[in-house]
């Protein structure tokens, strides 16, 4: 199966997201799908009871049609958006979904928009994870933190964000007395992490808002305490300081992000194997994956883009990444 490839120059990302009640969700699939699709808008949405997340992009006047179809609803007024561009086109189709989670932690019933830890601009960021008493933790798995990450944070070495309860009734019960700042991606995350502290006894937490994105988007890099680049759940794989787009590529075996070194290894076969994977393979799983890249070969040479190359990031949707 094929996509059109389309000659846009500049495609404007948005990732947003909002805790808010939504007893129609289900109701609500049909109409932000029907809006998405009309105006060329391409990525994925969550809706769920708990709210809306996600990561879409398109020409700049479709996507900022479909934004304006959802703020002008007083529930999504206030809507999270980071806004960013992309020299290509970063998702292949649209995608609204409905889910039981809009982030998927399996922790219960945490209320995030009444119970989340206290925002931190990221104006401020820096004096509060300067204090040596501040316990910093990074909520992201490990594939996202090895890209990139605070100095001194903490890495969980989470594969998922389910894993993150277990981690922190293993790693912070003698923590309680402390302040502890988390961060994420785009601050979805940290809404629930936080909830999920304050629900087991933690008194000061706090979390950056607007998430990494916001902070590199604003923080000068001469003044900016981030080391690296950060993960993006689309095909750019990562955007440094300015949400300028990063020197990452993806691994479409194992979905892990590349550097330039690792794509130097003798493991790297583009679209079949990597250094995380090469030697974790089957032989029927690299056959598949050699078939694969041949006809994205073949998809290239016809001017189009072969929708199996935005299997890429299947199993880590976009909307996951917060």
């Amino acid at each position: 199966m094929t996509a059109s490839h389309q000659s846009n120059t500049r495609w404007l990302v948005a990732a947003l997201y909002k805790f808010v009640n939504l007893p129609d969700y289900v109701e609500l699939q049909q109409p932000l799908s029907k809006k998405c699709n009309e105006n060329g808008v391409l990525g994925t949405l969550l809706l769920a009871r708990e709210g809306i997340n996600g990561t879409i992009t398109g020409p700049e006047a479709g996507l900022r049609n479909v934004l304006a179809w959802l703020t002008v609803q007083p529930r999504f007024a206030d809507l999270d958006i980071k806004e960013s561009w992309a020299s290509e086109a970063p998702f292949y189709r649209m995608k609204v979904r409905l889910k039981r989670e809009i982030v998927t932690l399996g922790a219960g019933d945490l209320n995030p928009s009444h119970n989340a830890g206290t925002y931190v601009d990221a104006q401020d960021w820096n004096e509060l994870i300067a204090d040596p008493d501040v316990v910093l933790v990074d909520t992201r798995n490990d594939y996202e933190v090895a890209i990139g990450s605070f100095k001194g944070a903490i890495d969980p070495k989470t594969a998922s964000f389910r894993d993150f309860p277990k981690w922190v009734d293993d790693n912070l019960s003698d923590e309680k007395g402390k302040k502890v700042a988390m961060f994420c991606t785009g601050g979805i995350r940290c809404e629930k992490s936080t909830a999920l502290l304050k629900s087991k006894g933690f008194d000061e937490v706090y979390h950056l808002k607007g998430g990494i994105l916001k902070y590199l988007e604003t923080v000068p890099e001469e003044d900016s305490l981030w080391h690296g680049e950060c993960f993006v759940f689309d095909q750019r794989v990562s955007v440094g300081h300015g949400l300028q787009e990063g020197s990452y590529d993806l691994c479409h075996a194992c979905r892990m992000p590349l550097s330039e070194d690792e794509k130097d290894s003798s493991d790297y076969q583009p679209g079949i194997s990597c250094p995380h994977c090469a030697d974790r393979q089957t032989f029927q799983q690299r056959e598949r994956f050699e078939q694969r890249q041949k006809q994205i070969a073949l998809a290239k040479q016809r001017g189009e883009r072969h929708i199996a190359s935005a299997a890429n990031f299947s199993g880590r949707s976009p909307a996951s990444s917060d």
